[in-house]
């Protein structure tokens, strides 16, 4: 893990490869919990039986908003800053759901920093490109940029 004391030294890093997260299985429960929370409840993600019968590769998919949703946790085993206030999902950039992700599948984030604003309040705004990975699988899950607000811990 990278281990930085406040958000300005994380602009030392743009341009690099910050580390890959430990492997998340994409259980059946997580995905039924997750379509519960949303309301999203298509037979693609919920139905196991019937996508026994009608999905390609015989199972349920995530959804994708799931696996953009695990992507802040995921973050959090690559880096930290120690001296770090508020820090705030600013948005996504580019997104894209490359390769569905099917029920039982392990998928891990791997986290680049491609830049780093200075504001005027203060604060840093980082574009960090993520690429979704599924275990043996070439094509990503997702390609995205997210943006991440961080201001320094008061004084």
């Amino acid at each position: 893990m990278l281990v930085l004391e406040d958000p300005g030294e994380l602009a030392g890093y743009v341009g690099r490869e910050l580390g890959v997260s430990d492997w998340v299985i994409i259980s059946q429960e997580l995905i039924m919990r997750f379509g519960e929370v949303t309301g999203d409840r298509n037979w693609i993600h919920t139905d196991p039986q019937r996508a026994a019968r009608e999905m390609p590769g015989g199972t349920t998919i995530a959804h994708g908003y799931l696996t953009l949703s695990l992507g802040s946790g995921l973050m959090g085993q690559i880096y930290r800053l120690r001296r770090c206030g508020r820090v705030f999902n600013y948005g996504v950039d580019n997104l894209r759901f490359a390769t569905p992700v099917p029920c039982g599948a392990r998928l891990r984030l791997r986290l680049r920093l491609a830049s780093v604003e200075r504001r005027s309040d203060q604060g840093f705004l980082f574009r960090f490109g993520i690429t979704m990975e599924l275990e043996q699988v070439e094509k990503p899950a997702a390609r995205y940029e997210m943006l991440v607000l961080a201001y320094p811990a008061r004084p």
